[in-house]
């Protein structure tokens, strides 16, 4: 539900451009770069500050879409934008490689967001049209690589509901042109943000949709 940008079909609205493009970086090579993103997301991509993404187990295209954005200005962040134009075009690859092969860290879901942080998930918001979150990234949340859909498992609450407020509000605005999380993050209202998000802190395949 959170960063992609590429084909999914919920009813009332379908995008057809499919991203899927396989990342040939050198695992090695991004290994040895990833020292200068160690500080903000650690040296595996497990952050341990909420306010920065996790990165590990990322699909590799998907990373690599999102850094190039950053690159090219279209997504901005004041820390990520410098770094990301200071990567070639062949270090960036490579990073995406390195962090998908690392292994997320997951968290847990704060007890009095899990029923509805699970309704939203794997049901959606039937009365403001917003599909379920798995429908895209899964019931366990690894996300659809093929589709360009990325990974969500374990990521920081705080990062997740930061990215939906951005996409509500159109301050975020690469996910594509048929506008798909800008249009799902504005039909969510704050408390089934912050509920999908502390429960997507906590999703993984052996408690995926049990909660």
């Amino acid at each position: 539900m959170l960063f992609f940008a590429g084909a999914c079909s919920f009813g009332w609205i379908a995008v057809t451009k499919a991203e899927n493009v396989q990342a040939q970086g050198d695992v090695e090579a991004g290994k040895a770069k990833s020292a200068v993103c160690a500080a903000c997301h650690g040296p595996d991509g497990n952050s341990l500050a909420p306010q920065w993404p996790k990165l590990a187990e990322q699909h590799a295209a998907y990373l690599e879409k999102q850094l190039a954005d950053f690159k090219g200005g279209k997504r901005s962040d004041p820390a990520m934008g410098p770094v990301a134009a200071s990567l070639s075009d062949d270090e960036i690859p490579d990073l995406a490689a390195y962090y998908a092969q690392q292994e997320i860290t997951v968290g847990k879901a704060a007890k009095d967001h899990v029923v509805l942080g699970r309704r939203v998930y794997h049901g959606g918001v039937q009365s403001s049209g917003v599909p379920a979150c798995m429908a895209c990234h899964g019931p366990s949340g690894k996300g659809n690589p093929a589709a360009g859909f990325p990974a969500l498992r374990g990521q920081h609450a705080k990062y997740t509901e930061k990215q939906l407020q951005a996409y509500a509000s159109g301050q975020r605005s690469n996910d594509g042109d048929g506008a798909i999380m800008r249009d799902i993050a504005a039909r969510l209202n704050s408390k089934e943000m912050q509920a999908v998000a502390s429960y997507i802190q906590g999703l993984h395949e052996a408690i995926a949709g049990k909660r």
